[in-house]
């Protein structure tokens, strides 16, 4: 079977150049600052804070991101000087100890375009830590508890997994946390977006990590484990506290529904197109087949029920065929020799980097090895079913706590970009006549990673943020012009 290809890569729409800055307008006097005080915003969260894109933090990025917008326009009602940790270049990724330990940035490259790494060798070197104070403490992997720990910028902890790089160059010293570098800096108004990752990580991993609700200790979570709602809750409250001490007013954001992403919903679960003879020939391919009576088998010994074996049993037809996947939720019959496989339903989610493989062949001798068809995808490349409801369930918990804490402060008011997000999947989004959807690369709202948002996107955030800041604060910030920020670069 021909190698499957399923992300087209469209030029038409795509922006390659640089933002233009939004038009200022002298007369500030029209602006206010409503009840807010803007003189000192700090900004604290993870990668979406920080301006991570294209799988890679870098200059311009980071210049686009929504809390360097929106001091861009707290500016005009009396916002002030706003600094960030700058990476060195504009090609991402990094280096420790002078090896490159993270990869640069994607871009669309090639002929036909392609997704890759820009070229070049990054310059940005961990142990060389910048003197701040930043008012963007943004740290891409940061997960909520991570705020409060005393060993994320602690390059000693870079080996065994309890600092962060990205922390570590910026952090005040060794032993600070991020939520007392933020402190520190006494805030006259701050925005917090933490969370994302506290789910983001087991997702993407295709669920390989634990849901480890029931354990309060995060001491012991691995960067693909869920963390427990009660964890997240008292962080949050921890956070909110802590900024909110010395009177100053700000914004908190939900979560979005990290499934709707498009590094969830680019790669279609019916992937694998047949004609009517390749389709009777797989399915008397001697490997199915025997599966297939196996399961008959397995069911006239009680081990499973009839629900379950046509819910296991791989059969293709002409047309558009789901693909084979693994999935351990499933009865073990191992000791059958029967393998825990199924065919993907509309509810199990490819992650997007596997559209790479479908289709290839595992053994490139053996032209039977089919990624997807006699060779399931693996765990890690599927977002099942059941661990879509885990994720969900933690979003949603998650989600509650925040809109909670943010209604029992009245200095605190909350942004629902989970429903902005939510409508960028159904329709999309539109500001200054520019509308923006979420669809993989032609979009707009995305990055090539399919996970953050283009500098677009992260301007459209900023104006979802903005709308709300005039509404419950009685001010009259201007937007931005989202039609400024690029959305994809082309190398």
């Amino acid at each position: 079977m021909k190698n499957i290809k399923y992300i087209a890569i469209m030029a038409l729409g795509i922006i390659s150049c640089e933002p233009e800055l939004d038009n200022s307008i002298e007369d500030s006097g029209f602006y206010s600052a409503g009840t807010a005080d803007f003189s000192n915003f700090v900004s604290i969260g993870n990668s979406l804070t920080a301006g991570f894109a294209d799988n890679a933090l870098y200059t311009v990025g980071q210049k686009n991101s929504y809390p360097n917008i929106l001091a861009n326009k707290f500016s005009q009602v009396g916002g002030g000087t706003f600094t960030q940790p700058l990476v060195n270049d504009n090609l991402g990724g990094f280096t420790i100890g002078g090896a490159v330990a993270s990869d640069t940035r994607l871009v669309l490259t090639g002929t036909p375009l392609g997704l890759g790494n820009i070229a070049g060798t990054p310059t940005t070197e961990i142990s060389n830590i910048i003197a701040g104070p930043f008012n963007n403490i943004g740290v891409p992997g940061a997960k909520s508890f991570h705020l409060l720990s005393n060993s994320y910028g602690n390059i000693s902890g870079l080996e065994t997994g309890t600092a962060n790089p990205y922390f570590v160059r910026m952090a005040s010293t060794p032993s600070a946390t991020m939520l007392e570098d933020a402190v520190a800096q006494n805030p006259t108004f701050f925005s917090v977006w933490i969370g994302n990752n506290d789910i983001l990580g087991f997702a993407t991993s295709g669920g390989v990590g634990i849901d480890q609700t029931g354990n309060l200790d995060p001491t012991t979570y691995s960067s693909t484990d869920i963390t427990d709602p009660s964890v997240f809750l008292g962080t949050y409250d921890a956070i909110v506290t802590g900024l909110t001490a010395n009177g100053a007013k700000g914004v908190v954001m939900n979560i979005p529904t990290v499934t709707s992403i498009p590094y969830f919903t680019t790669v279609p679960y019916n992937a694998i197109p047949m004609d009517a003879a390749t389709a009777a020939g797989t399915n008397a391919n001697p490997a199915i087949a025997s599966y297939n009576g196996g399961l008959l088998m397995a069911q006239g010994g009680m081990l499973i029920d009839a629900v379950e074996v046509a819910q296991r049993t791989i059969s293709f037809n002409e047309g558009q065929n789901a693909l084979v996947i693994e999935d351990e939720s499933l009865t073990d019959l191992s000791a059958l020799g029967l393998p825990s496989i199924r065919q993907a339903t509309n509810e199990d989610l490819i992650t997007l980097p596997t559209s790479s493989v479908i289709g290839t062949l595992a053994d490139p001798s053996n032209p039977a090895s089919v990624i997807g068809v006699a060779v399931p995808l693996n765990d890690s490349q599927v977002l099942t079913k059941n661990e879509v409801i885990m994720v969900s369930n933690a979003q949603n918990a998650y989600n509650n706590s925040i809109s909670m804490l943010a209604a029992a402060n009245d200095n605190v008011i909350l942004v629902d970009v989970n429903e902005s997000l939510n409508q960028l999947a159904n329709g999309g989004l539109t500001s200054n006549g520019v509308t923006i959807t979420d669809e993989f690369i032609t979009g707009g709202g995305f990055s090539l990673d399919g996970v953050h948002p283009s500098a677009r996107g992260y301007a459209f955030i900023a104006n979802i943020i903005i709308e709300k800041i005039n509404s419950e604060f009685g001010a009259t910030i201007p937007l931005t012009n989202t039609g400024n920020y690029p959305t994809t670069f082309i190398e």
